[in-house]
């Protein structure tokens, strides 16, 4: 593989300088002197909010309507994610591909800019909205205005999109008064539709044709949510297990950051896999998120990637001494060539924080006090990073902790050790997966503890599912010589706690009944089903560990060895062989 250091990249790309856009996030109710600062509010709790709410529909509203040729229309600002390839703020880029890095340790910290540009456009927005209401709610609305910033969509504690994503029309006060107008958060429907050259035709896909972003349309291409939210629904449980374990165990940044990591050893789990999965399923069959150089077309993107850079500002103040360690970006993006070595000093194109040009790196984009904003977790102003830490673990606990809050009614599920509840040790089980991601197109692995419906449309809602694993093709059209293996992981333990026919979640157990029931089905986003030994790069095996729980609200679990099972999966086509690696 072809490894190119970052400052010889350098001088084949960012070569074109203009007048450069500086994102520094609203700073509007920044205290300077503590650090405190406006938070970022689940959309569930932002919905509610009065004039803040009114502003932001009626700002994006306006972010919509601006001409997709400018600079910093919605169209151009979501155009950076991926399609249409082209430079934008004068960074330009030699490669077939979008600006955002996946499968790379850049993939968290590059969002928090790109999130920031978007909400700053929006702020700023809503201050000249605030100044044209009456006298008598001026102020009101000047002071929300002050402090907004973007909602996030918790789809760990609720996995249903919010409901007001999904209305074609919407009531707000304006300053003219109550007014139903079109949803912004519903669709963007460009004006134009973009020409060929920005949304190349796909023969496996109507995606680039449609004159609006959809969630798993019909064959007109009419948006059906409610498909959407069956399917999120289904996998909500294993989503919540899954952000829990994942910010409790995973210490380490490589690991935690990205699903192509060289050094997960057998923890498969990654924030990238549990992004993916969101965007599989909102866009379901076909629709815009499912597309990753499409999927920020849609809006629900922004209450989706708003939640993910939540989750790793939560994991960055858990564990403020890791971070990212040089990694090859294999997949590369409209900036940087597959193969190139990136580390924190690499530039999160095409972002500026000053006036000068000079771009982003990870290192400069690791908080969020940069961009004014935190999250209701995250309270870290008057605080060392210890108690941060300690604060940051109650709150989460509070939240996910599926031992404290979801699965009580399973403590006849314990396993054999007798002991108060907090204390007890317990087996946790998952399906480990390894697969070439450049291989097809996006694709989901469907896994079952039990029988099979016959028709294939039913099998994202199945009673039988246990979970629904996306595997999204690269956002890139970039060429690559070598396959390029992407890691993921789905829970069993909520599917196995809810059987009747499993009396605890010990091994001589839980091995038996999963050797017998688990099976697996592949479907790509267009509905076809592939026979698994057509996806040939295909490895999974069953694993379980052992979970000692904690009395403290401030601690975590501790988490045993993972053990892998071979025998549960041994004959079937997919599986890991006897002598495959872990």
């Amino acid at each position: 593989m072809v490894r190119l250091t970052l400052w010889a990249l350098l001088s084949l790309t960012f070569v074109t300088w203009v007048s450069t856009i500086a994102i520094k996030g609203p700073q509007g109710g920044v205290d300077v002197l503590t650090g405190e600062r406006p938070l970022r509010q689940e959309f569930s709790v932002f919905k509610d909010s009065g004039p803040a709410f009114d502003l932001y529909i009626q700002s994006l509203r306006h972010f919509m309507q601006q001409n997709q040729s400018s600079l910093l229309s919605y169209y151009s600002v979501s155009g950076i994610h991926g399609y249409p390839h082209r430079a934008w703020n004068g960074v330009d880029g030699g490669y077939d591909a979008g600006y955002c890095p996946h499968g790379s340790i850049l993939f968290p910290p590059w969002h928090r800019p790109y999130l920031a540009l978007f909400e700053q456009i929006l702020w700023k927005t809503a201050q000249n909205i605030a100044r044209r209401y009456p006298l008598s709610q001026r102020r009101q609305y000047q002071e929300a205005a002050k402090t907004l910033r973007i909602p996030y969509w918790d789809w760990a504690l609720s996995s249903r999109m919010p409901d007001l994503t999904n209305t074609r029309w919407i009531t707000i006060n304006a300053p003219h008064g109550r007014r139903n107008v079109s949803n912004p958060l519903y669709e963007y429907t460009f004006h134009p539709q973009p020409s060929a050259a920005d949304f190349p035709p796909d023969d496996s896909t109507q995606v680039s044709l449609y004159h609006h972003s959809v969630r798993y349309p019909d064959a007109a291409g009419n948006s059906q949510p409610e498909l959407s939210n069956l399917q999120l629904v289904k996998n909500g449980q294993g989503l919540h297990d899954q952000t829990y374990k994942l910010i409790a165990e995973a210490s380490g940044y490589g690991p935690f950051s990205n699903n192509v990591d060289d050094d997960l050893g057998n923890h498969y789990l990654s924030l990238e896999t549990i992004h993916d999965g969101i965007h599989g399923m909102v866009g379901g069959g076909g629709g815009h998120m499912s597309f990753i150089p499409y999927s920020s077309f849609d809006p629900i993107f922004w209450l989706h990637h708003a939640n993910v850079d939540r989750l790793f500002a939560i994991w960055q103040a858990i564990y403020p001494d890791s971070y990212a360690k040089p990694q090859v970006s294999d997949f590369g993006t409209f900036t940087n060539a597959p193969g190139s070595l990136e580390d924190t000093n690499t530039p999160l194109t095409p972002f500026h924080s000053n006036d000068d040009g000079t771009l982003y790196t990870s290192t400069t984009a690791r908080s969020t006090r940069t961009f004014g904003y935190t999250y209701p977790e995250v309270i870290d102003w008057n605080v060392n990073s210890s108690q941060l830490a300690s604060n940051v673990r109650t709150r989460f606990n509070a939240l996910y902790n599926p031992f404290r809050n979801d699965t009580l009614s399973s403590l006849k599920k314990r396993s054999k050790v007798a002991a108060q509840y907090l204390n007890a040790t317990d087996h946790q089980w998952f399906v480990n997966i390894r697969v070439d991601r450049s291989a097809i197109s996006s694709f989901f692995i469907h896994f079952f503890l039990g029988s099979i419906p016959v028709s294939p449309q039913t099998w994202s809602f199945a009673s039988t599912l246990v979970a629904s694993h996306s595997v999204l093709a690269p956002a890139s059209s970039i060429s690559r010589s070598s396959p390029v293996t992407s890691y993921g992981q789905i829970s069993l333990t909520h599917a196995l706690v809810s059987s009747p026919e499993i009396s605890c979640l010990d091994p001589d157990i839980v091995v038996p009944f999963v050797t017998r029931k688990l099976s697996w089905r592949i479907q790509k986003f267009d509905g076809s089903v592939l026979d698994v030994g057509e996806v040939p790069s295909l490895r999974l095996y069953v694993a379980g560990q052992t979970v000692r729980q904690c009395a403290r609200a401030d601690e975590f679990p501790v988490y045993g060895p993972l053990v892998a099972y071979r025998s549960v999966t041994s004959g079937k086509q997919g599986c890991l062989g006897e002598e495959d690696p872990l």
